[in-house]
């Protein structure tokens, strides 16, 4: 076998390998306490419309359960990631409710899922912050 032959089976295996990626624990954000510019807590309808915008800008699907429930989807390709987000006055969490091939088992997920958590709750923070 020629060196160019044995680089191209090493790439191309290295490239696979990259491709694998195992599973890591979910992200949860729990009882997070926010305040705006002022350093006052936001009303329940400020939470609400701050969570609706920033999961909008992500590319989240946001729908109303209940007052005081919001309820993410985001689909990309062939993955889906669902998630409750249970606010009130200043408050929120994002918690994982179901997923699609995301590799989901024993509380354990794709790192991919962990990455989006953390985007919308930093677009959430950036949207209290704008208050």
């Amino acid at each position: 076998m020629n060196t160019r032959t044995l680089l191209v089976i090493l790439f191309a295996s290295l490239i696979a390998l990259a491709g694998c990626r195992g599973t890591v624990p979910v992200h949860n954000v729990s009882d997070t306490t926010v305040t705006d510019v002022a350093g006052k807590r936001p009303s329940a309808e400020q939470m609400e419309r701050a969570i609706r915008t920033a999961g909008t800008a992500l590319g989240w699907r946001m729908e109303e359960v209940e007052p005081g429930l919001l309820e993410g989807r985001l689909a990309l390709r062939d993955h889906v990631a669902e998630v409750e987000i249970p606010y009130a006055a200043g408050e929120y969490s994002i918690r994982y409710k179901d997923s699609t091939n995301l590799n989901y088992a024993d509380g354990n997920i794709h790192p991919n899922y962990n990455n989006w958590i953390q985007n919308l709750d930093n677009q959430i923070r950036a949207q209290i912050s704008a208050l």
